[in-house]
Order: C-alpha cells, then structure tokens, then sequence
C-alpha cells in the first residue's frame, strides 16, 4: 500500500497546513455550507494543469509537469491549480484496483508544492473512460480508486478538495450517473466526512444538466461545477480531436451585444439555479484554443471571467501550457496579453 499523505498534525507542525489562507477560509471547524462557500472562494481565480497528468503518462500530451510552474502560478497571482489526473490508467484492473505507489508519490510531491506555495488544489479525477463507455461495468473499480485517494488524502488540509469525475458523458447518462454518483459519496464520507467535494452534470459538465443533477439535500459541504466552451465553433475552431473543427477556422467573437447576451443569458440560468439549489458554483474549464485569432481568444476569454465574477462563480482557465495555454512551457514566459485578461493589472 502507499504511503498516505502526511497526517494533518504533521502539516500544522511544519507551519504548511493553511499557510496560503486566511484565519477564517476553507476549514474544517466551519459548517457545511460555510465551509463550501469559502472552499470555492480559494478557488476564485484557478488555472488547470491540463494535458500533464491526466494520460497515460506524464508529458505525452502536453508538457510534463514542472515545479516552475507551480511556483509561477503563485506568483502570478491565480488562487489555485485544478489538477486532472488519470487515476484510471495508474491503477490495476482487478479487485481492490491498486494505484502505483509512485504515482500517488508524484501527486503528493504536487499538492504539497501547491500547498507551500500558497494555493488551494483541486484533484479532479479525469479521462475516465471506462466509466463514459461502461458506466456499469467500470463501476467497482471506479469506487475502488475513490477509495484509495480519498484514504490516502484523509488528513490532507480542507484546501485539498476533490472533484468527483471530469466531464461524464457518453453511456454515462444523468441517470447512470445519479446512480454512481449517490454509490461514490459514501465511499469518499467514509473518510472524508468534512471534505469538499466538487460535483458536475453530465453531457460533459453542461449547464443545462446541472437541474437534472441529483445532489443529496442534507450533504451542504459540496461546490456544483460547469464548463463552458460556447459556442464551440470559436472556441475550438481547428482542434484536430474534434470532428469537423477545420471548417469553423476563422469564426470570430468581439463581444458584441448578440454574443454578449448568449453569453449573460447561459450564466444566469446557472445562477438562478445556484440560488435556488444554495450551492456555490465553480466554472471549472473555459478556454479558446490557440488557432482562434487572438483578438477573439482575449475578447471572449475577458467576457466569460466578467460575467462569471459578476455572478459570483469561481473559475479556473484551460489551461496552463498546452494547446489553449496562458505560459509557454520551454521559456515559462507568460502570454501576458493573455494572462492580462485573466487577472487584470490592478
């Protein structure tokens, strides 16, 4: 078995636990839904480590994960790393499901960099996809991983909080994934009974499926997430992973009123939602790729944090270092044209 990551007590003694929080933020003494609401507050202005440790292995996506860019991302001012990871393709495939120990060794080396470094984490369980293909079949072993790394993090500070599964979609409905959904939760309570936790809707974290999400009413310590890429044709204009992106090459979006209104009317309907369910909201991917011309990939990127932030939602870009990234992984130079419209100069 792996070594569990470092008792809480362990933390507090090496002055790591909460160093990056104020006295009052995202602790374990406050109530449930205090406790979501000031969680998601830490996660106001996050950045995902996309494509580094959510495949196969590290690096054959994107850039392997540096420590520069921990540190980097502190320093630039982001609240916190959403960190995917593909815990699916580091674990045996039969019973109990064993993760490789290096590999949990190389998570905790991230979150506690993370940690010293003054960011929350968020550990997203991502490219899941026995779980979108056979939802039935993959299900033993997808609580079997929650298990693990909810075990393994149990003494973790409450600015370590885990996401439940990135984007279900496929054979893996809203309703099969109510069903997995309320068979996880207990699983992950059992040892993290204060964590929080972050929970989306199916059709790849799509808004209009946060009102078919069957979250339970008397568990309060739990952020709802979204993602949002629309319209798609500008955002991931030329994508080569997605079938038919080469003829939308050109689409552009300069935040005119028609554009603008689509953009407030989607986001008010997840705050009407959000009001009604009391659940805090975390936009948790938006992005434009790289091949869009860049005056639409700034004007539109501004527009979605503004009307995120005016809504009180929590962010967190996509991503990083890749293909829709804000740093250029060789040189860690910033896209400062970029990273200006993320986190505007004061």
């Amino acid at each position: 078995m792996p070594t569990p990551f470092p008792r809480r007590a362990r933390w507090l003694a090496a002055g790591l636990a909460l160093a990056a929080l104020p006295a009052a933020a995202c602790n374990f003494e406050q109530p449930p839904q205090a406790r979501a609401e000031s969680c998601n507050r830490l996660l106001a202005r996050s950045i995902n480590f996309g494509n580094m440790l959510d495949h196969a292995r590290e690096g054959m996506a994107g850039p392997a994960l540096r420590d520069e860019f921990i540190a980097l991302t502190a320093k630039a001012g982001f609240t916190a790393i959403r960190l995917p990871i593909r815990w699916d393709a580091q674990a045996a495939d039969k019973p109990p499901y064993t993760i490789d120990p290096e590999f949990f060794a190389r998570i905790d080396g991230v979150v506690k960099l993370a940690l010293e470094h003054r960011l929350a984490i968020v550990l997203d369980m991502h490219h899941y996809t026995g779980m979108m293909s056979d939802p039935d079949a993959e299900r033993d072993r997808f609580l079997g991983l929650w298990k693990q790394v909810a075990e393994h993090y149990r003494d973790a500070p409450a600015s370590v909080i885990f996401e439940v599964l990135n984007e279900p979609h496929n054979k893996l409905t809203q309703s099969k994934w109510n069903d997995a959904l309320a068979a996880v939760l207990p699983v992950i309570r059992a040892s993290n009974p204060q964590r929080t936790l972050i929970v989306g809707g199916a059709e790849w974290n799509s808004r209009r499926m946060l009102g078919s999400l069957a979250l339970p009413k008397d568990d309060r310590n739990l952020i709802a997430t979204f993602h949002y890429y629309e319209p798609m044709e500008v955002t991931h204009q030329g994508a080569e992973w997605v079938s038919g992106a080469a003829a939308w090459m050109g689409s552009t979006w300069r935040g005119r009123e028609p554009e603008l209104r689509a953009l407030r009317e989607a986001f008010d309907g997840v705050a009407d939602w959000a009001r009604r369910e009391q659940r805090p909201i975390y936009l948790g991917e938006f992005g434009a790729y790289s091949k869009a011309d860049n005056a639409s990939r700034l004007a539109w990127t501004r527009a979605v944090r503004e009307q995120a932030e005016a809504r009180g939602f929590s962010w967190a870009y996509w991503e990083l270092a890749a293909g829709f990234g804000v740093l250029e992984p060789r040189s860690l130079a910033w896209r400062q044209p970029l990273l200006d419209t993320l986190l505007p100069r004061r």
